[in-house]
């Protein structure tokens, strides 16, 4: 079967359970030979396959509308859809998007790439259609991984108290990125063990009509031997008292199976969970046997042995922060590390190895794992919360309100700044320091390589004057030395790399070596910059801005991160606000949209943060050089 041609799912509606077989085997093959070259999420949707299928075999997309909680696990949707044919160019500059996305395809009804977002967009879409009064289905998909994020479960609050027709469809694979963790899991544990609540509520419910004169004080007992069962069985009991009919747990591999259950659940009133157990990597046996979460995204491999394609290098950002948290706790007791359901990728499962009591993996759940670190810290503990750029933006209140307004002394070690490829808009950790430099209190690092970065860990770890942030891109280091004794970096105190007497850059972290490669293009132009490693973002070094500004040098702030309200911003309002205003101040960073996937020097390219287009940029500031031989 090619599957290729596919230019809609209608081909699905007669196909026999064969077909459809036959159609799930063509597709894992498909996934599994294309992503070994592009890499991408492969876990994930080796386990929905024939979820999808019978999805789009009973319903109607786009009429009826699909929503793919975080968006791992789409691309079998996206082959159905008609888009097989660009998957050579997954994740890939202008290329097929890693997640749903909207301007791809009618089919793509919601966007995602951050977890736990399904429900509460469905309840959306299923109110605007009781509203408009048209009648598509709505269902949204989610795994057991995002389940525990809070928003989700204020979804599931809310979805059962308004009553309103919504198909949630659990995906229940027993993991997350990481193998999940929490009370809810535990719950979801018993339902998988505990048969079919369903069935049997129905053979209980038929066995008491055939009983004569049926009514009075039979009926109310009845009732509660119906509620006895729902409790001895455990199964659905949950998502039952939220208010929705629960049907399952249905084996997600077989398609009988998944498409009664699927039936019966649209023409169900009100809300209906459908519980859902897949395998993981189904059909794929290096990805079926993954145990760390290895096999959820990753880049190109070989199919035969499973072997994951690693270029040699330098210890990535992240190695280098778990092993220097690892360094420093062995000497402090009072650090304790937490990470919202993150502990592969950002490294802390080592340090967990050595730390078992003093690692915390709290789930989806960046706003619980932001407040409980600022609880900790009240307590005279050391909490480090390891996130991402991208998935702190998500516990933002919980920093205002209460480590920032507290003056707590919190650590977070913000993993992928900046700009990080293939994962694309949803991922790019390029707005941290616009939310974060203005919170009160709050103090922000970043590092011009892995070297510092150990000494700016330490220096973090012993600060006791409130919340700090440091952040590091992704990916590895340079290879520099690393030095043996770690030591404090003065806070507010800047670094000149190079001196120059024509402009200065103000620069930091993987903007440093742009920099430095644009200087020596200006050189052949006459042309001497100093360049400044302003590692201390938040405070700025007030003493050498003034210097600058007294010697009437202009600058150029560069840094890969938003132009608004970012590190530029803090140096313009620096100088206005201590009445440097003859300071010629040029700016370099994100522009104010947002950045699609590609790798990261593609994306340097196109928005124009590449050494040439520094040495332009400065030219234009000092033209008078350029005539220089």
């Amino acid at each position: 079967m090619d599957l290729t041609t596919i230019k809609d799912p209608g081909f699905l509606k007669n196909y026999s359970n064969e077909q459809l077989e036959e159609t799930a085997q063509h597709i894992r093959d498909f996934l599994v030979n294309k992503l070994s070259v592009t890499g991408g999420h492969l876990g994930p949707n080796l386990g929905v396959v024939e979820l999808t299928l019978t999805l789009h075999q009973l319903f109607e997309s786009p009429k009826d509308k699909f929503l793919w909680d975080v968006g791992h696990q789409a691309y079998v949707h996206k082959i159905l859809t008609g888009r097989a044919g660009q998957f050579d160019s997954l994740r890939q500059y202008q290329g097929l998007c890693g997640f749903p996305k909207r301007s791809e395809s009618v089919h793509d009804v919601w966007e995602t790439g951050h977890s736990s977002t399904s429900l509460s967009a469905a309840m959306g879409m299923a109110l605007a259609r009781d509203l408009k009064g048209t009648d598509e289905n709505v269902v949204a998909v989610i795994g057991d991984g995002a389940l525990t994020g809070g928003m989700a479960l204020e979804a599931l609050n809310h979805i059962g108290h308004e009553q309103t027709d919504l198909i949630v469809v659990l995906n229940d694979n027993e993991m997350s990125i990481a193998p999940n963790v929490g009370a809810l899991h535990s719950v979801l544990g018993r339902m998988r063990t505990a048969g079919k609540y369903q069935k049997a509520k129905e053979e209980l419910e038929m066995l008491i009509k055939k009983i004569p004169a049926f009514g009075g004080r039979l009926a109310a007992t009845a009732e509660r031997v119906k509620d006895s069962l729902k409790y001895l069985l455990v199964s659905g009991m949950f998502f039952e008292e939220l208010g929705f009919t629960y049907l399952g747990p249905v084996d997600g591999h077989d398609l009988e199976d998944l498409r009664s259950n699927m039936k019966y659940a649209k023409k169900t009133k009100g809300p209906v969970l459908v519980h859902v157990i897949t395998k993981k990597g189904k059909g794929y046996k290096p990805a079926e046997l993954d145990a760390k979460g290895t096999w959820h995204g990753l880049g190109p491999y070989k199919i035969e042995s499973g072997e994951v394609v690693k270029k040699p290098g330098p210890p990535g950002y992240s190695a280098v922060f778990a092993n220097t948290l690892k360094k420093v706790a062995r000497q402090d007791d009072r650090v304790v590390a937490i990470t919202a359901a993150m502990p592969g990728g950002t490294k802390l499962d080592e340090f967990a190895k050595e730390f078992p009591d003093r690692m915390f993996d709290v789930g989806i759940a960046e706003q619980h794992a932001t407040t409980m670190s600022a609880g900790l810290a009240t307590q005279g503990l050391k909490p480090v919360f390891a996130v991402y750029s991208t998935f702190l933006q998500r516990g933002y209140d919980q920093l205002v309100h209460d480590v920032c307004r507290q003056n707590l002394n919190v650590f977070f070690a913000i993993d992928r700044s900046g700009l990080v490829g293939a994962d694309g808009e949803t991922h790019q950790g390029v707005f941290d320091i616009s939310y974060l430099r203005h919170l009160p209190n709050m103090k922000i690092l970043m590092p011009k390589d892995e070297n510092e970065l150990q000494h700016m860990i330490f220096t973090a770890v012993n600060i006791d004057d409130g919340p700090v942030a440091v952040r590091y891109p992704r990916g590895n280091g340079y290879g520099v030395h690393m030095d043996e004794d770690l030591k404090q970096i003065p806070l507010g105190q800047w670094e000149v790399l190079k001196e120059g007497n024509d402009l200065t850059i103000l620069t930091f972290g993987t903007m440093i070596p742009v920099a430095e490669d644009a200087a020596k293009r200006l050189e052949a132009e006459g042309i001497q910059v100093e360049i400044v490693n302003a590692r201390s973002i938040k405070p700025l070094d007030d003493e050498m801005l003034k210097s600058i500004a007294m010697k009437g040098k202009p600058v150029l702030t560069l840094e890969e991160h938003a132009l608004l309200g970012g590190f530029g911003s803090a140096v313009l309002e620096f100088f206005h606000e201590n009445h440097f205003h003859s300071v010629t101040v040029e700016r370099m960073g994100i522009p104010d949209r947002y950045i699609e996937h590609g790798s990261v020097s593609q994306l340097w390219e196109e928005i124009g943060l590449t050494p040439a287009n520094v040495a332009e940029r400065v030219m234009k500031v000092i033209p008078r050089k350029r005539q220089r031989a």
